[in-house]
């Protein structure tokens, strides 16, 4: 089959979509609550909004958070982009971000604001990929998840690749990472040093960010090595889905087995996990709906709050449903005991810190995610069908922190 254009999604199968309602209520939701997240004075996005002693405030800034959510904001109507933005234009917020790049040392932040400038149509974009360039993707050790930015950024849209050879190096170094057995990414590259307790575990981001990226970097120069990757671990990731839709947090490289399902993030399951599988879909031909659509019936009632993450009174999609336990203990403990051999595990962790606690924080990245893997042309693709919507649910979290 040949491969379709990078960033281009197929129509799904509607009958699975019968989620379709509950998708264009989180695109509102995503539109209405950024103004809330954006600092016009300064052209950038807040870090998060927080909620503490029953009052929500924004917190921080951070320039990664503004290029993402700029990159869901490239597709929606004009009117809809500027008034997210407080009034101003999403390429203007674009330019302001890459007048900023020369001094950053983060290829992550680089690779989206290059990224988001490239869909956009900014002026200037060869500075961001100037500064991309310095900071070396193909040999310096970066994460994994930045890789993946880079290649993004270097094959989306319409256009030809700003430079090709950077593409091809970096997406190399990334598909010379991907444990084809296990069909997962590690943390970090094959070529860059690892932690000894935790080398073997790659995170959700460090699957579907490669996803996507070599998806759309098989579409753009039809790769198939690259394709196949991209729909090996899109595979493999729905294998391993929580029963009731979990998209879990940490995973073996080494054998294809979860390391630690909690926390669950709601950014997992309505937005990152469904632009990676589109992407994937699009460039492989093989339909990952079903596996989406289970991961939307966890954000609407998430089983183990009894209730949800979404806050349709405050227009806001808090974070993530987590352990009730100091700090990250049962992470590090599992790592631990899965580094000394693969199929150890500490047991007792559900019944000692059981995963009802819920961290009342939003972040800007999330909606911008969410309107990239469901733009206003896919989402009314979708046919109206009966639906499971938002409703109660989250009300009942809200009425209850002391509780959750």
């Amino acid at each position: 089959m040949a491969p379709a254009r990078a960033g281009a999604m197929p129509d799904p199968r509607p009958a699975l979509f019968h989620m379709n309602m509950t998708i264009d209520k989180l695109r509102a939701m995503a539109l209405a609550v950024l103004p809330r997240m954006f600092r016009p004075e300064e052209d950038v996005h807040v870090h998060c909004l927080r909620r503490v002693d029953g009052a929500i405030r924004p917190e921080g800034v951070s320039q990664r958070y503004t290029a993402m959510t700029l990159i869901g904001l490239a597709t929606e109507a004009a009117h809809d982009a500027r008034a997210a933005l407080a009034g101003k234009a999403p390429v203007d917020v674009g330019e302001a971000l890459i007048r900023r790049v020369d001094g950053w040392t983060n290829l992550g932040d680089t690779a989206v604001t290059l990224w988001a400038a490239r869909l956009l149509g900014c002026a200037d974009t060869d500075r961001a990929l100037r500064r991309l360039r310095t900071l070396d993707p193909v040999n310096k050790p970066h994460p994994t998840v930045e890789l993946a930015w880079t290649v993004a950024a270097l094959t989306v849209g319409h256009d030809p690749s700003p430079d090709p050879s950077l593409a091809h190096a970096t997406a190399s170094r990334l598909l010379d990472s991907y444990h084809a057995d296990a069909r997962l990414f590690p943390h970090q590259p094959h070529d860059a040093p690892a932690p000894a307790l935790r080398g073997h575990v790659g995170c959700f981001a460090d699957q579907v960010y490669p996803i996507q990226a070599l998806a759309f970097y098989g579409m753009k120069f039809s790769d198939k090595r690259a394709i196949d990757a991209s729909q090996g671990c899109a595979r493999k990731i729905c294998e391993l889905m929580g029963r009731d839709g979990q998209w879990w947090w940490h995973y073996d490289v080494r054998s294809g087995r979860v390391v630690e399902g909690y926390p669950v993030y709601s950014v997992h399951q309505d937005a990152m996990a469904p632009m990676a599988l589109l992407a994937a879909q699009a460039a492989c031909g093989e339909n990952f709906d079903e596996a989406i659509d289970l991961g939307l019936k966890w954000l609407v009632h998430s089983p183990e709050i009894g209730a949800s993450l979404i806050d349709t009174e405050n227009n806001i999609i808090w974070r993530k449903v987590c352990r009730r336990e100091p700090g990250k203990l049962t992470r590090a403990m599992q790592a631990v005991a899965s580094s000394i051999h693969p199929a150890i595990r500490v047991p007792g962790t559900r019944a000692a810190f059981p995963p009802v606690a819920v961290d009342w924080e939003s972040r800007p990245y999330h909606m911008g995610w969410l309107l990239h893997a469901f733009p206003a042309s896919l989402s009314k693709r979708f046919l109206r069908q009966p639906s499971e919507t938002i409703h109660d649910p989250a009300r009942r979290v809200l009425a209850k922190p002391a509780s959750v």
